[in-house]
Protein backbone atom coordinates (compact mmCIF):
# COMPACT_ATOMS: atom_id res chain seq x y z
CA UNK A 1 0.00 0.00 0.00
CA UNK A 2 2.75 2.59 0.67
CA UNK A 3 5.00 1.73 -2.17
CA UNK A 4 1.54 2.20 -4.42
CA UNK A 5 0.82 5.65 -2.46
CA UNK A 6 4.55 6.89 -3.53
CA UNK A 7 3.94 5.80 -6.69
CA UNK A 8 0.93 7.81 -7.18
CA UNK A 9 2.39 10.71 -5.48
CA UNK A 10 5.44 10.70 -7.92
CA UNK A 11 2.74 10.55 -10.82
CA UNK A 12 0.88 13.04 -9.64
CA UNK A 13 3.80 15.91 -8.79
CA UNK A 14 4.96 14.74 -12.46
CA UNK A 15 1.74 15.67 -13.73
CA UNK A 16 1.67 18.91 -11.92
CA UNK A 17 4.89 19.92 -13.11
CA UNK A 18 4.51 18.78 -16.47
CA UNK A 19 1.61 21.18 -16.51
CA UNK A 20 2.79 23.71 -15.09
CA UNK A 21 5.42 23.94 -17.15
CA UNK A 22 2.44 24.43 -20.20
CA UNK A 23 1.11 26.96 -18.41
CA UNK A 24 2.98 29.15 -16.41
CA UNK A 25 6.47 29.48 -15.81
CA UNK A 26 8.40 27.34 -13.00
CA UNK A 27 8.26 29.01 -9.90
CA UNK A 28 12.38 29.04 -8.88
CA UNK A 29 14.99 31.36 -11.83
CA UNK A 30 16.62 28.66 -14.28
CA UNK A 31 20.08 29.70 -12.37
CA UNK A 32 18.57 27.89 -9.54
CA UNK A 33 20.40 24.39 -8.89
CA UNK A 34 17.59 22.38 -7.40
CA UNK A 35 15.82 22.32 -10.61
CA UNK A 36 18.06 20.98 -13.86
CA UNK A 37 18.34 23.12 -16.67
CA UNK A 38 16.04 20.28 -18.59
CA UNK A 39 13.20 21.40 -16.46
CA UNK A 40 12.56 17.87 -14.69
CA UNK A 41 11.73 17.27 -11.30
CA UNK A 42 14.35 15.43 -9.19
CA UNK A 43 13.93 11.91 -8.04
CA UNK A 44 15.70 12.74 -5.16
CA UNK A 45 13.47 15.37 -3.52
CA UNK A 46 10.63 13.60 -5.16
CA UNK A 47 11.76 11.17 -2.36
CA UNK A 48 11.90 13.13 0.22
CA UNK A 49 8.44 14.71 -0.04
CA UNK A 50 6.94 11.06 0.12
CA UNK A 51 9.06 10.01 3.31
CA UNK A 52 7.68 12.86 4.76
CA UNK A 53 4.11 12.07 3.27
CA UNK A 54 4.46 8.64 4.66
CA UNK A 55 5.71 9.67 8.24
CA UNK A 56 2.68 12.27 8.96
CA UNK A 57 0.17 10.00 7.33
CA UNK A 58 1.65 7.18 9.69
CA UNK A 59 2.72 9.48 12.96
CA UNK A 60 1.00 12.88 13.50
CA UNK A 61 -0.94 12.26 16.57
CA UNK A 62 -4.43 12.29 14.32
CA UNK A 63 -5.31 10.78 11.71
CA UNK A 64 -5.36 12.67 8.44
CA UNK A 65 -7.07 12.07 5.46
CA UNK A 66 -4.53 11.55 2.26
CA UNK A 67 -7.05 14.39 0.28
CA UNK A 68 -6.33 17.02 3.05
CA UNK A 69 -2.22 15.80 3.22
CA UNK A 70 -2.00 16.95 -0.91
CA UNK A 71 -4.70 20.12 -0.69
CA UNK A 72 -2.20 21.39 2.22
CA UNK A 73 0.67 20.64 0.11
CA UNK A 74 -0.45 22.29 -2.56
CA UNK A 75 -1.63 25.03 -0.61
CA UNK A 76 2.06 25.07 1.16
CA UNK A 77 3.61 25.19 -2.17
CA UNK A 78 1.92 28.35 -3.56
CA UNK A 79 1.93 29.76 -0.10
CA UNK A 80 5.31 29.54 0.38
CA UNK A 81 5.92 31.84 -2.96
CA UNK A 82 4.70 35.12 -2.12
CA UNK A 83 1.92 36.83 -0.36
CA UNK A 84 -0.46 37.14 -3.44
CA UNK A 85 -0.37 33.37 -4.73
CA UNK A 86 -2.21 30.63 -3.23
CA UNK A 87 -4.56 28.13 -3.70
CA UNK A 88 -8.03 28.49 -3.71
CA UNK A 89 -11.03 25.47 -2.74
CA UNK A 90 -14.77 25.48 -4.30
CA UNK A 91 -15.20 28.55 -1.49
CA UNK A 92 -12.56 30.50 -2.31
CA UNK A 93 -12.40 30.07 -6.03
CA UNK A 94 -16.66 31.08 -5.67
CA UNK A 95 -15.81 33.77 -3.39
CA UNK A 96 -13.46 35.51 -5.92
CA UNK A 97 -15.21 34.98 -8.55
CA UNK A 98 -18.35 37.04 -6.53
CA UNK A 99 -16.18 39.77 -5.62
CA UNK A 100 -15.00 41.04 -9.15
CA UNK A 101 -19.11 41.04 -9.64
CA UNK A 102 -19.52 43.39 -6.36
CA UNK A 103 -21.26 41.33 -4.32
CA UNK A 104 -20.01 38.63 -1.81
CA UNK A 105 -19.92 37.70 2.06
CA UNK A 106 -17.74 39.03 4.69
CA UNK A 107 -16.52 41.90 6.41
CA UNK A 108 -15.22 43.97 3.67
CA UNK A 109 -11.41 44.06 4.09
CA UNK A 110 -8.83 43.31 1.21
CA UNK A 111 -5.90 41.73 3.20
CA UNK A 112 -2.59 40.35 2.76
CA UNK A 113 0.35 38.82 5.41
CA UNK A 114 3.73 40.85 7.08
CA UNK A 115 5.52 38.81 9.81
CA UNK A 116 3.33 35.83 10.00
CA UNK A 117 0.13 38.43 11.09
CA UNK A 118 -3.02 39.61 8.80
CA UNK A 119 -2.33 43.06 7.29
CA UNK A 120 -5.54 44.82 5.92
CA UNK A 121 -4.34 46.77 2.50
CA UNK A 122 -7.99 48.28 2.90
CA UNK A 123 -11.21 48.40 3.95
CA UNK A 124 -13.65 48.63 0.87
CA UNK A 125 -16.59 51.73 1.12
CA UNK A 126 -19.21 51.47 3.31
CA UNK A 127 -18.97 47.67 4.28
CA UNK A 128 -18.95 46.75 8.27
CA UNK A 129 -15.02 46.60 8.25
CA UNK A 130 -15.26 50.38 7.23
CA UNK A 131 -18.05 51.61 9.23
CA UNK A 132 -16.54 49.86 12.02
CA UNK A 133 -13.04 51.83 11.91
CA UNK A 134 -10.67 49.70 10.33
CA UNK A 135 -8.06 51.51 8.81
CA UNK A 136 -5.43 50.25 6.38
CA UNK A 137 -1.97 49.00 7.74
CA UNK A 138 -3.51 47.94 10.84
CA UNK A 139 -2.10 44.39 11.80
CA UNK A 140 -4.74 41.28 12.96
CA UNK A 141 -3.21 39.90 15.83
CA UNK A 142 -6.43 37.69 16.39
CA UNK A 143 -9.75 36.56 15.22
CA UNK A 144 -12.33 36.05 18.32
CA UNK A 145 -10.32 34.58 20.57
CA UNK A 146 -8.00 32.67 17.96
CA UNK A 147 -4.52 33.95 17.39
CA UNK A 148 -3.22 34.52 13.84
CA UNK A 149 0.55 33.93 13.84
CA UNK A 150 1.29 31.06 12.02
CA UNK A 151 -2.15 30.66 10.28
CA UNK A 152 -2.18 31.28 6.53
CA UNK A 153 -4.05 33.92 4.91
CA UNK A 154 -6.78 31.01 3.66
CA UNK A 155 -7.42 30.28 7.14
CA UNK A 156 -8.07 33.67 8.21
CA UNK A 157 -10.30 34.68 5.15
CA UNK A 158 -12.29 31.61 6.05
CA UNK A 159 -12.64 32.83 9.54
CA UNK A 160 -13.76 36.23 9.09
CA UNK A 161 -16.55 34.75 6.45
CA UNK A 162 -19.69 34.04 8.40
CA UNK A 163 -23.24 34.67 8.24
CA UNK A 164 -24.97 37.94 7.77
CA UNK A 165 -25.42 39.33 11.19
CA UNK A 166 -22.75 37.51 13.42
CA UNK A 167 -20.13 39.38 14.86
CA UNK A 168 -16.68 38.51 15.48
CA UNK A 169 -13.71 40.92 17.52
CA UNK A 170 -10.83 41.91 15.35
CA UNK A 171 -7.74 42.33 18.09
CA UNK A 172 -5.34 44.58 15.68
CA UNK A 173 -2.04 46.34 16.57
CA UNK A 174 -2.01 50.03 14.78
CA UNK A 175 0.72 52.35 14.35
CA UNK A 176 0.82 54.95 16.73
CA UNK A 177 -1.22 53.18 19.61
CA UNK A 178 0.33 51.72 22.62
CA UNK A 179 -1.94 48.62 23.21
CA UNK A 180 -4.22 46.64 20.80
CA UNK A 181 -7.14 47.48 19.66
CA UNK A 182 -10.39 45.25 19.66
CA UNK A 183 -12.90 46.01 17.49
CA UNK A 184 -16.25 43.90 17.22
CA UNK A 185 -17.34 43.97 13.13
CA UNK A 186 -20.60 42.14 12.43
CA UNK A 187 -20.66 40.02 9.04
CA UNK A 188 -22.86 41.54 5.90
CA UNK A 189 -23.77 40.59 2.31
CA UNK A 190 -21.04 43.11 0.88
CA UNK A 191 -22.08 44.87 -1.88
CA UNK A 192 -19.72 47.02 -3.47
CA UNK A 193 -20.40 50.36 -5.35
CA UNK A 194 -17.43 50.98 -7.64
CA UNK A 195 -17.72 54.15 -8.77
CA UNK A 196 -19.39 57.24 -7.14
CA UNK A 197 -19.47 60.61 -8.17
CA UNK A 198 -20.26 64.23 -7.43
CA UNK A 199 -19.17 67.96 -7.94
CA UNK A 200 -17.17 69.45 -5.08
CA UNK A 201 -18.55 72.94 -6.34
CA UNK A 202 -19.39 74.54 -9.76
CA UNK A 203 -17.12 72.87 -11.97
CA UNK A 204 -15.08 70.79 -10.18
CA UNK A 205 -15.98 66.86 -10.45
CA UNK A 206 -15.22 64.13 -7.67
CA UNK A 207 -15.51 60.70 -8.77
CA UNK A 208 -14.62 58.13 -6.42
CA UNK A 209 -13.36 53.81 -7.70
CA UNK A 210 -13.44 52.01 -4.39
CA UNK A 211 -12.15 48.73 -6.21
CA UNK A 212 -12.18 47.47 -9.93
CA UNK A 213 -14.56 45.54 -11.22
CA UNK A 214 -15.56 44.39 -14.13
CA UNK A 215 -17.99 47.03 -14.98
CA UNK A 216 -15.91 49.60 -13.86
CA UNK A 217 -14.83 51.13 -16.44
CA UNK A 218 -18.03 51.58 -18.22
CA UNK A 219 -19.12 53.29 -14.97
CA UNK A 220 -16.49 56.22 -15.03
CA UNK A 221 -16.79 56.82 -18.32
CA UNK A 222 -20.62 57.09 -18.11
CA UNK A 223 -20.03 59.66 -14.73
CA UNK A 224 -17.60 60.81 -15.97
CA UNK A 225 -19.41 61.99 -19.43
CA UNK A 226 -22.79 62.93 -17.33
CA UNK A 227 -20.60 65.58 -15.28
CA UNK A 228 -18.25 66.77 -18.55
CA UNK A 229 -21.29 68.48 -20.82
CA UNK A 230 -21.16 70.98 -23.79
CA UNK A 231 -23.46 72.71 -21.64
CA UNK A 232 -21.52 72.88 -18.47
CA UNK A 233 -17.92 71.86 -19.08
CA UNK A 234 -15.60 70.74 -16.24
CA UNK A 235 -13.05 72.60 -15.09
CA UNK A 236 -11.16 70.07 -12.73
CA UNK A 237 -11.32 66.56 -11.97
CA UNK A 238 -10.64 64.85 -8.76
CA UNK A 239 -10.20 60.49 -8.39
CA UNK A 240 -9.88 59.46 -5.12
CA UNK A 241 -8.11 56.38 -5.23
CA UNK A 242 -7.32 56.20 -1.76
CA UNK A 243 -7.44 53.05 0.12
CA UNK A 244 -8.67 51.37 -2.72
CA UNK A 245 -6.88 47.45 -2.89
CA UNK A 246 -7.03 47.12 -6.34
CA UNK A 247 -9.01 44.38 -8.30
CA UNK A 248 -8.92 43.56 -12.13
CA UNK A 249 -6.16 44.93 -14.11
CA UNK A 250 -8.30 45.41 -17.22
CA UNK A 251 -10.94 47.71 -15.53
CA UNK A 252 -8.21 49.98 -14.57
CA UNK A 253 -6.86 50.21 -18.02
CA UNK A 254 -10.63 50.89 -19.23
CA UNK A 255 -10.06 54.45 -16.53
CA UNK A 256 -7.06 55.24 -18.03
CA UNK A 257 -7.84 55.34 -21.35
CA UNK A 258 -10.95 57.49 -20.74
CA UNK A 259 -8.53 60.39 -19.97
CA UNK A 260 -5.45 60.01 -22.12
CA UNK A 261 -5.60 60.23 -26.04
CA UNK A 262 -2.35 58.25 -26.88
CA UNK A 263 0.62 56.10 -25.50
CA UNK A 264 1.18 53.48 -22.92
CA UNK A 265 -0.77 52.60 -19.91
CA UNK A 266 1.42 50.17 -18.01
CA UNK A 267 3.35 46.66 -19.17
CA UNK A 268 3.71 43.16 -17.88
CA UNK A 269 7.33 41.31 -17.83
CA UNK A 270 6.60 37.59 -16.74
CA UNK A 271 9.29 34.91 -17.57
CA UNK A 272 6.68 33.05 -19.99
CA UNK A 273 5.48 35.01 -23.59
CA UNK A 274 2.11 35.21 -22.25
CA UNK A 275 2.74 37.26 -19.50
CA UNK A 276 4.83 39.95 -21.39
CA UNK A 277 2.00 42.82 -22.17
CA UNK A 278 1.58 46.06 -23.67
CA UNK A 279 -1.46 47.97 -22.92
CA UNK A 280 -1.72 51.75 -24.94
CA UNK A 281 -4.20 54.23 -24.76
CA UNK A 282 -6.64 54.94 -27.52
CA UNK A 283 -7.61 57.88 -29.32
CA UNK A 284 -10.43 59.96 -27.45
CA UNK A 285 -10.06 61.63 -23.92
CA UNK A 286 -13.75 62.15 -22.49
CA UNK A 287 -12.47 64.77 -19.98
CA UNK A 288 -11.43 67.20 -22.74
CA UNK A 289 -8.07 67.56 -21.41
CA UNK A 290 -9.87 69.00 -18.20
CA UNK A 291 -6.83 69.04 -15.54
CA UNK A 292 -6.82 65.90 -13.27
CA UNK A 293 -5.53 65.30 -9.66
CA UNK A 294 -5.64 61.97 -8.47
CA UNK A 295 -5.32 61.29 -4.56
CA UNK A 296 -3.61 57.84 -3.40
CA UNK A 297 -2.42 56.93 0.22
CA UNK A 298 -1.05 53.63 1.76
CA UNK A 299 -3.95 51.81 1.22
CA UNK A 300 -3.82 52.11 -2.73
CA UNK A 301 -2.81 49.04 -4.19
CA UNK A 302 -2.70 47.03 -7.74
CA UNK A 303 -5.21 48.09 -10.10
CA UNK A 304 -5.06 51.63 -8.59
CA UNK A 305 -1.39 51.99 -8.73
CA UNK A 306 -1.34 51.50 -12.11
CA UNK A 307 -4.00 54.18 -12.62
CA UNK A 308 -2.32 56.43 -10.75
CA UNK A 309 0.90 55.62 -12.57
CA UNK A 310 -0.33 55.92 -16.01
CA UNK A 311 -1.70 59.15 -15.52
CA UNK A 312 0.98 60.47 -13.62
CA UNK A 313 4.07 59.00 -16.21
CA UNK A 314 1.82 60.81 -19.40
CA UNK A 315 1.62 63.75 -17.98
CA UNK A 316 -2.28 63.98 -17.43
CA UNK A 317 -3.10 64.31 -13.64
CA UNK A 318 -1.37 65.34 -10.77
CA UNK A 319 -1.10 62.81 -7.71
CA UNK A 320 -1.19 63.93 -4.10
CA UNK A 321 -1.77 62.38 -1.01
CA UNK A 322 0.91 60.11 0.64
CA UNK A 323 3.02 57.02 -1.10
CA UNK A 324 0.70 53.57 -2.05
CA UNK A 325 0.79 50.05 -1.20
CA UNK A 326 3.49 48.63 -3.88
CA UNK A 327 1.86 45.44 -5.31
CA UNK A 328 3.56 45.69 -8.48
CA UNK A 329 2.82 42.01 -9.23
CA UNK A 330 0.48 40.19 -11.84
CA UNK A 331 -1.44 37.50 -10.36
CA UNK A 332 -3.21 34.76 -12.98
CA UNK A 333 -6.15 32.65 -12.32
CA UNK A 334 -5.59 29.08 -13.08
CA UNK A 335 -8.83 26.90 -13.33
CA UNK A 336 -8.28 23.16 -11.84
CA UNK A 337 -10.78 20.41 -11.91
CA UNK A 338 -13.69 20.05 -9.55
CA UNK A 339 -14.76 24.38 -9.24
CA UNK A 340 -10.43 24.60 -7.62
CA UNK A 341 -7.78 26.91 -8.77
CA UNK A 342 -4.48 28.43 -8.21
CA UNK A 343 -4.00 32.30 -7.86
CA UNK A 344 -0.43 32.27 -9.47
CA UNK A 345 2.21 35.75 -9.45
CA UNK A 346 3.32 35.17 -13.28
CA UNK A 347 4.75 38.73 -14.27
CA UNK A 348 5.61 42.38 -12.70
CA UNK A 349 4.06 45.32 -14.04
CA UNK A 350 5.64 48.63 -14.80
CA UNK A 351 4.45 52.34 -15.94
CA UNK A 352 4.84 53.67 -18.58
CA UNK A 353 8.16 55.71 -17.60
CA UNK A 354 9.61 51.54 -16.40
CA UNK A 355 9.22 51.99 -13.10
CA UNK A 356 8.57 48.81 -10.88
CA UNK A 357 6.60 49.60 -8.20
CA UNK A 358 6.98 46.19 -6.53
CA UNK A 359 7.43 47.07 -3.00
CA UNK A 360 7.95 50.92 -3.47
CA UNK A 361 4.61 52.40 -4.29
CA UNK A 362 3.81 55.54 -6.00
CA UNK A 363 5.56 58.42 -4.74
CA UNK A 364 2.86 61.48 -5.06
CA UNK A 365 3.85 64.71 -6.79
CA UNK A 366 2.73 66.48 -4.00
CA UNK A 367 2.82 64.78 -0.42
CA UNK A 368 -0.35 65.68 1.21
CA UNK A 369 -0.98 63.42 4.77
CA UNK A 370 -4.09 63.25 6.31
CA UNK A 371 -4.24 66.09 8.85
CA UNK A 372 -7.00 67.66 10.77
CA UNK A 373 -8.27 70.87 9.79
CA UNK A 374 -9.57 73.41 12.49
CA UNK A 375 -10.76 76.93 11.11
CA UNK A 376 -10.06 79.37 13.18
CA UNK A 377 -11.82 82.87 13.97
CA UNK A 378 -9.30 85.47 12.00
CA UNK A 379 -9.19 88.62 14.43
CA UNK A 380 -9.41 91.57 12.43
CA UNK A 381 -8.85 94.79 12.98
CA UNK A 382 -10.40 97.72 12.09
CA UNK A 383 -11.28 97.73 8.29
CA UNK A 384 -13.58 100.04 6.27
CA UNK A 385 -16.65 98.35 7.33
CA UNK A 386 -16.10 99.38 11.07
CA UNK A 387 -16.13 103.16 10.17
CA UNK A 388 -19.11 105.07 11.07
CA UNK A 389 -20.63 106.27 7.80
CA UNK A 390 -19.25 103.92 5.22
CA UNK A 391 -20.45 103.70 1.51
CA UNK A 392 -22.15 100.26 0.86
CA UNK A 393 -20.51 98.21 -1.60
CA UNK A 394 -23.53 98.21 -3.86
CA UNK A 395 -23.09 94.12 -4.55
CA UNK A 396 -24.84 92.74 -1.88
CA UNK A 397 -28.04 90.43 -2.76
CA UNK A 398 -30.56 90.38 -0.46
CA UNK A 399 -30.74 87.19 1.83
CA UNK A 400 -27.43 86.09 0.71
CA UNK A 401 -25.04 84.46 3.47
CA UNK A 402 -20.89 84.21 2.50
CA UNK A 403 -20.32 80.06 3.78
CA UNK A 404 -17.11 80.08 5.61
CA UNK A 405 -14.62 76.89 4.89
CA UNK A 406 -16.18 75.83 8.31
CA UNK A 407 -19.65 74.57 6.47
CA UNK A 408 -18.11 72.87 3.57
CA UNK A 409 -17.63 69.07 3.76
CA UNK A 410 -14.43 70.01 2.17
CA UNK A 411 -13.11 71.05 5.84
CA UNK A 412 -13.31 67.47 7.52
CA UNK A 413 -11.07 66.13 4.40
CA UNK A 414 -7.60 68.02 3.85
CA UNK A 415 -6.16 65.74 0.70
CA UNK A 416 -9.49 66.71 -0.91
CA UNK A 417 -9.43 70.29 0.11
CA UNK A 418 -6.25 70.06 -1.19
CA UNK A 419 -6.52 68.83 -4.50
CA UNK A 420 -9.72 70.91 -5.26
CA UNK A 421 -7.70 74.08 -4.46
CA UNK A 422 -4.86 72.83 -6.83
CA UNK A 423 -7.50 72.52 -9.47
CA UNK A 424 -8.77 76.23 -8.55
CA UNK A 425 -5.19 76.96 -8.56
CA UNK A 426 -5.06 75.76 -12.50
CA UNK A 427 -8.40 76.94 -13.49
CA UNK A 428 -7.26 80.87 -12.13
CA UNK A 429 -3.97 80.36 -14.13
CA UNK A 430 -5.76 79.18 -17.24
CA UNK A 431 -8.47 82.41 -17.02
Amino acid sequence: MKQLLRYTAIALLTAVSLWSQAEEPATTTPESPSIPSDGQLPLGDLQLFVQIFDQIRSAYVEEVDDRTLFDNAIEGLLAGLDPHSSYLDENDYDALQESTTGEFGGLGIEVGTEGGLIKVVAPIDDTPAYRAGIQAGDLIVKLDDQAVQGMSLREAINLMRGPKGEPIVLTILRQGMDAPLEITVVRDIIKVTSVRSRFLEEGFGYIRIAQFQTETGTQFSESLEAMNTPDSPLKGLVIDLRNNPGGLLPASIEVADALLDEGLIVYTEGRIPSANMKFRATAGDLADRVPVVVIINSGSASASEILAGALQDNGRAIVIGTQSFGKGSVQTVLPLRDGKAIKLTTARYYTPSGRSIQAEGIRPDIVVAPAQIKVLDEKRGISEVNLAGHLQNGNERPGEKEKTDAESPLSVDNQLYEALNILKGIAIFKG
